[in-house]
């Protein structure tokens, strides 16, 4: 049995790899080379059949993505787009849901199916989509962040998804009772992070081997919380409730939930970054492994019985999804291009469908046929989202002037601007949030005329209210940098550190007004680089100016400790100043 076994898992390991190589020597996404080797080692050569302990350890795998999910929420990301992110995401979710399941209904399927293929039509991928856009260096962007706050909103509803399902049968009643074990877990989470917590990972971070078994520890903890979270319930309970009743909360709640939260319950520590650090290749491990068994239960002989269903549900995800998306994004007062490549982006399905699918297929809530349509679906929309978000300037480029129907849905972005006549602007800085600021009050002090554009509605809004001239918009759009008059400016500053952006602006910026000092910020050395040798003037790199500042700040106060002392409160007031203006420091991630 224990050769046999080790047999299975090396096998897996050995063909995933070679298949994962081939992928990115192609460069296509992961997910679906690891769902390929289930397929060849399953229906196609038959070379494991006893998939029992290959599922044990696909869920662990599935325990161990969510933890890492969870650790790697941070809600501070969604403050400049808190409304698309929040009340767009569930508008989103709700809608694509409502068309799927009633498209399921119209097609044949029973209801139950019909729930559990809305569900995976709800929902895009947070692993695959946040990964394509750091390839791109695009995690900075307008788009991505809206992207990323939406998946975050999805995946907390998919979480919720996954308790109301895990009854084993559907009812007003079962739901509620399922409801009410997620929120005894929550309590004993925020009870444990507030008082427990704190003082254990403490002590643990002095010892690097003593953080990781602490934090698999959580994991496991929450896990095993969940999947008993009904007998200690019951055992709570059974005093005070109903016995007809009581009996209903006795099943448990899968172990992924469980594990999710633990992974929130430890987001917000200091320890967060190193933990997800030294979890992921336990994590990768375990879902190569999960999504492998995911294609192992494809059975090539339902391709044909799902043949139309497919076909008509890919339409749904290319087209009605990145439409109502795109809608969405324009009726919150976003222009045509974040919106369009917000759409693009969120054109395809959830790992966290295949979660969904398998916990309905196990709890035999679902046929063969759901969970073969779910793999396929799933496999074929993450493989052309690659090419959507690789060639997504070229596709908006094309559709462009198409897309403005879109910016008559959103009136609130035709008033986000104060830009008087009679002054006469010197200075055009683009990007008002962090280093933008700074700049901007030493351009006050100057007594030089500038103008602000940023990105952000929310930015724009406070400036004008200050009477601050500023403008709404994103340099990436080729119709604001028209707007833009850089004939009689002396200086263009952008605090945006978007290469291909900012070598636009430059360009513009140089045919009209060669005069003009123009400076730039890159996150990279290779793209400051190729600034300059476009023209820049000066490249701000961000992460260096570090280094400077207290290089000149030892130079200044070495020989007066008072002088340091004035410096310190000075920045102390400035800090929380910013703090209470929502300015925050980028994490390792941004």
């Amino acid at each position: 049995m224990t050769n046999i076994l080790f047999f299975d898992i090396g096998i897996v390991l050995i063909i995933a790899t070679a298949i994962a190589y081939l992928a990115k020597l192609i460069r296509q996404p992961l997910i679906p080379a690891y769902i390929l080797t289930g397929v060849i080692l399953g229906p196609v050569l038959g070379l494991i059949t006893n998939t029992e302990v290959i599922n044990i350890l696909s869920e662990i795998g599935i325990a161990f993505l969510l933890f890492i999910v969870g650790l790697e929420i941070d809600i501070k990301r969604l403050t400049n787009v808190a409304l698309i992110s929040s009340l767009g995401g569930f508008i989103r979710a709700v809608m694509l849901f409502t068309a799927g399941f009633v498209i399921a209904l119209t097609l044949g399927f029973i209801p139950v199916e019909a729930i559990y293929i809305g569900l995976v039509l709800a929902f895009s991928s947070t692993m695959i989509v946040v990964k394509l856009l750091s390839d791109k260096r695009e995690l900075d962007t307008l788009h991505a962040r809206i992207i990323v706050g939406i998946l975050l909103m999805e995946d907390f509803l998919a979480i919720v998804a996954l308790a109301m399902l895990s009854t084993p049968v559907l009812s007003i009643l079962s739901i509620f009772m399922a409801l009410v074990k997620v929120v005894f877990i929550i309590l004993i989470a925020l009870v444990l992070s507030k008082f427990f917590f704190p003082y254990v990972f403490k002590y643990a971070a002095k010892v690097q081997e003593l953080l990781f078994l602490a934090a698999i520890s959580v994991l496991f903890f929450f896990s095993v919380l969940s999947k008993y979270v009904g007998v200690i319930l019951v055992f709570c309970l059974e005093r005070f409730v109903d016995p007809s009743i009581i009996h209903m909360l006795e099943p448990g709640l899968s172990i992924i939930i469980g594990a999710f939260v633990g992974g929130v319950v430890l987001a917000n520590m200091p320890y967060s970054y190193e933990i997800i650090g030294r979890v992921t290749p336990l994590r990768d491990f375990f879902a190569t492994i999960f999504f492998v068994s995911l294609g192992m239960g494809l059975l090539v002989s339902h391709v044909k019985i799902i043949i139309v269903p497919l076909v008509i549900f890919l339409l749904f995800v290319f087209l009605l999804k990145p439409f109502v998306t795109m809608f969405l994004c324009s009726f919150f007062g976003y222009k045509k291009r974040p919106s369009f490549l917000t759409s693009l982006s969120l054109a395809q399905v959830s790992e966290f469908s295949l979660i969904i699918v398998t916990q309905g297929y196990i709890m035999g809530q679902v046929s063969g046929i759901i969970m073969s349509f779910t793999v396929l679906l799933t496999v074929i929309t993450m493989i052309v989202t690659a090419y959507l978000i690789q060639f997504d300037e070229k596709i908006y480029n094309l559709l462009s002037k198409k897309l403005s129907i879109f910016e008559k849905i959103g009136n609130t972005s035709s008033n986000l601007e104060f830009m008087p006549k009679r002054i006469k602007t010197k200075v055009i800085l683009v990007g008002y949030n962090r280093i933008g600021y700074s700049i901007y009050n030493k351009l006050k002090k100057l007594r030089k005329k500038s103008l602000v554009v940023d990105f952000n509605p929310e930015v724009i809004k406070e400036l004008i209210k200050k009477k601050i001239p500023c403008l709404y918009g994103d340099i990436g759009d080729r119709e604001i940098l028209e707007r833009l008059d850089f004939r009689d400016v002396e200086m263009v500053i952008s605090t945006v550190p978007e290469k291909i952006d900012n070598l636009r602006l430059l360009k513009l910026v140089k045919e009209v007004n060669k005069k003009a000092l123009v400076v730039v910020t890159a996150n990279h050395v290779e793209d400051a680089l190729d600034l300059y040798d476009e023209g820049a003037d000066y490249v701000v790199l961000p992460h260096f100016l570090g280094g400077e500042h207290v290089s000149l700040l030892i130079e200044e106060t070495s020989a007066d400790l008072n002088r340091m002392i004035e410096k310190k409160l000075s920045h102390i007031k400035e800090l929380k100043k910013r703090k209470a203006m929502g300015h925050r420091h980028p994490s390792h991630h941004d």
